[in-house]
């Protein structure tokens, strides 16, 4: 259940785009999909486009229908969050405003990539894209992915700002997330599923997960045992699911999520270049490591990969946004 001290609930996915083999994106597909992971998985909240749903190649048509079709198909069971963050400041505040627009209840907010920003500047782009908005706002701090980490000091400054109310965390640096969460009121939700149950110890709220896909609900079970004090429970489920969080990152994330979702028999599709599917022997490996987290792989059929679709049929000028990507 959604509190208020966690905004969006505190098992959050971070939702892949289900496309067809032509790299066209499968709205009902979204749709299914978006209703198994509030339903099946127990999932509160669901971020849309982000890095996991392949925001990168995805234009910014694309993006606002996707933000309809999720918010039509889960209705007051979940919350959704929007991720609008790129690198060019003027753009990331057009994608917060169209989100608001669609009705979502937040927005994630990537720290700029390849430009590298000073602390100074991490502040302002920051401050502006939540003054551009009514809604909201995590900070999604990746420095493997962008380059450049928040520092502790810019956290604490822009926890001031009244849009801001979080951070998804995954710089994975438990020094710097304890000095934040000591000094601020920012709620934490981690951001790197081998760190979640660790991070539930230093006061996160909960998690925004990849494999939450596939297993979301038991995720939620290790966040109902931790809060009723149950941490050998806890700790039990956690190294349950080490061969399913190895599994969903042997590759990309959203490349072996959807292979793990086709393995499920829903909905997943092919990967817009420049990622490339999964193949053969890892889609074998991944039924392994499944099985082995306790999935239930229907018949451990493994099916051959979709190929990938150059430009995924993306006009030119598609929008880079990296958003949620453990």
């Amino acid at each position: 259940m959604t509190t208020n001290a966690a905004p969006f609930g505190q098992m959050v996915t971070a939702m892949i785009t289900p496309m067809t083999p032509d790299g066209t994106v499968d709205y009902d597909g979204a749709a299914r999909l978006a209703d198994y992971l509030v339903t099946d998985m127990r999932n509160d909240g669901l971020v849309v486009n982000g890095t996991t749903g392949e925001a990168p190649t995805t234009t910014d048509a694309e993006k606002e229908r996707l933000l309809r079709v999720v918010l039509e198909a889960v209705g007051s069971r979940a919350k959704v969050v929007a991720g609008v963050g790129t690198n060019v400041t003027a753009h990331t505040i057009e994608l917060a405003r169209s989100a608001e627009r669609t009705g979502v209840h937040g927005l994630l907010v990537v720290t700029p990539y390849y430009n590298k920003p000073p602390q100074p500047a991490l502040e302002a782009h920051f401050t502006a894209v939540a003054d551009a908005t009514g809604l909201p706002v995590l900070i999604y701090d990746i420095p493997g992915r962008t380059g450049a980490a928040v520092a502790t000091e810019t956290l604490v400054k822009l926890a001031a700002h009244p849009q801001i109310v979080g951070v998804k965390d995954a710089k994975d640096a438990p020094g710097a997330t304890s000095h934040v969460l000591a000094k601020t009121d920012l709620v934490y939700y981690c951001g790197t599923d081998m760190l979640n149950l660790p991070w539930l110890s230093l006061g996160a709220v909960g998690f925004i997960s990849v494999v939450g896909h596939v297993v979301g609900d038991r995720l939620h079970e290790m966040i109902d045992a931790f809060g009723a004090g149950d941490v050998t429970r806890a700790r039990q489920i956690h190294y349950e699911l080490i061969p399913v969080y190895d599994g969903l990152f042997r590759n990309q994330g959203a490349v072996m999520t959807k292979a793990a979702l086709d393995l499920l028999g829903q909905p997943g599709g092919a990967v817009r270049l420049p990622l490339l599917p999964a193949t053969d022997a890892e889609r074998h490996q991944l039924v392994l490591d499944l099985t082995a987290g306790g999935v239930k792989v229907p018949g451990g059929v493994v099916p051959r990969g979709a190929s990938a679709v150059p430009g995924g049929g993306v006009p030119r000028g598609a929008s880079t946004v990296p958003g949620a990507a453990s």
